[in-house]
């Protein structure tokens, strides 16, 4: 969405970068920080419970589209992960780790895939926004049971996550789409 909308504002290349860049850079440490304050506010069963750096990696999908989305989803998990280890107890945990890459790797490759929509008509956030975290959580659900051998997760275990994350689900089903809403009205408030 934002890369539509900055080249119908006939910015330069080298601009759009950074201004996707800066984004890029904002949301993931929304992404690292958020979950810290839910864990401070919330305890850890919090973070299971309201999923708090999957609302900054969908918001990147629907404003950045799939590759920067992408990027964002890949690099939250990873550097939360660094950063956290050096505090002594890493988020996500290790055994979890590559599971949340994949996950929101996905979540922000399907939310991303709707972004030169949603430039046009900011209602498709919506489906964009719940066909990820279908497809995330299913990749969760499909990993866990594949690996549930030599992993630390099982189908069972998986979906007993996804049936404990439903509330934070739902919320952001809710605020990324009205969010991202927002966002384009105010990118486009000069038209």
């Amino acid at each position: 969405m934002i890369e539509n909308i900055l080249q119908q504002k006939n910015m330069r290349t080298g601009a759009r970068v950074t201004v996707k860049t800066v984004l890029s850079v904002g949301l993931i440490a929304l992404a690292v920080l958020l979950p810290q304050l839910v864990h401070l506010a919330a305890g850890a069963e919090g973070g299971a419970r309201w999923l708090p750096m999957y609302l900054p990696v969908l918001l990147a999908g629907c404003l950045l589209g799939p590759v920067w989305g992408l990027g964002v989803g890949v690099l939250s998990p990873l550097c939360s992960f660094a950063l956290t280890s050096l505090w002594g107890e890493a988020m996500p945990a290790a055994a979890r780790l590559p599971y949340m890459v994949a996950e929101l790797a996905v979540f922000a490759a399907v939310s991303g895939a709707f972004s030169k929509k949603i430039a046009s008509d900011a209602l498709a956030a919506f489906p964009a926004v719940l066909l990820a975290q279908v497809c995330g959580r299913l990749v969760f659900l499909a990993l866990s049971a594949l690996f549930a051998g030599i992993g630390p997760l099982t189908a069972a275990s998986a979906w007993a996550q996804i049936e404990g994350g439903l509330v934070g689900l739902v919320l952001q089903a809710v605020l990324v789409p009205f969010l991202v809403i927002g966002v384009r009205a105010l990118l486009r408030r000069d038209e």
